[in-house]
C-alpha cells in the first residue's frame, strides 16, 4: 500500500514538472517572435504594438494608441494578436429584374402586416379585431 502511495506521489511530481517545462516553452517561443511593430496584448488586457524591447531589464514599450505609449514587463505580454481577416462574401446579382421592384406579392407579405401611416387608435382597434377573428 506504501509502494502505491509513493508511485502515486512519483507520477504527480512528474507531471507537474512537465507541465511547468511545456509552459516555458510556449513562452519562450512566443517571446522569440516579439520583435517592433507586432500587434500584442498582455496578461491584463491592453492591446497595443511593441515600440521597442529592452532585454536588459525585460521591459517593452507599447504604444496603446498614438502618442500613448506604457512600458510593461515582457512576461506580462501573453499574446500575439493576428489580424482579423474578414470573409468576402461574393455579391449576389439576381437573373431578373423583378427583385429589384418595391411591391411584393400578397403571398410573400405577412398575414398582420400593419400599415405604417396608422395612428395608435387605429392600431388597437385593428388588433381587437384580428383577435375577434381568431376565436
Amino acid at each position: 500500500m506504501t509502494i502505491l502511495l509513493f508511485v502515486m506521489l512519483g507520477v504527480f511530481v512528474f507531471m507537474m514538472f512537465r507541465r511547468n517545462k511545456k509552459t516555458q516553452q510556449q513562452q519562450a517561443q512566443l517571446q522569440s517572435k516579439f520583435g517592433p511593430g507586432v500587434e500584442v496584448m498582455t496578461s491584463f488586457g491592453l492591446y497595443g504594438r511593441i515600440v521597442e524591447i529592452d532585454e536588459e531589464e525585460n521591459k517593452v514599450l507599447l504604444e496603446l494608441s498614438p502618442g500613448n505609449t506604457a512600458t510593461v514587463h515582457r512576461q506580462a505580454v501573453t499574446k500575439i494578436v493576428e489580424p482579423v481577416v474578414a470573409a468576402e462574401e461574393p455579391a449576389v446579382v439576381p437573373n431578373d429584374a423583378s427583385s429589384l421592384t418595391t411591391e411584393k406579392a400578397d403571398s410573400a407579405a405577412p398575414v398582420n402586416e400593419a400599415p405604417r401611416n396608422e395612428t395608435p387608435d387605429e392600431t388597437l382597434r385593428r388588433l381587437n379585431d384580428e383577435g375577434k377573428k381568431d376565436s
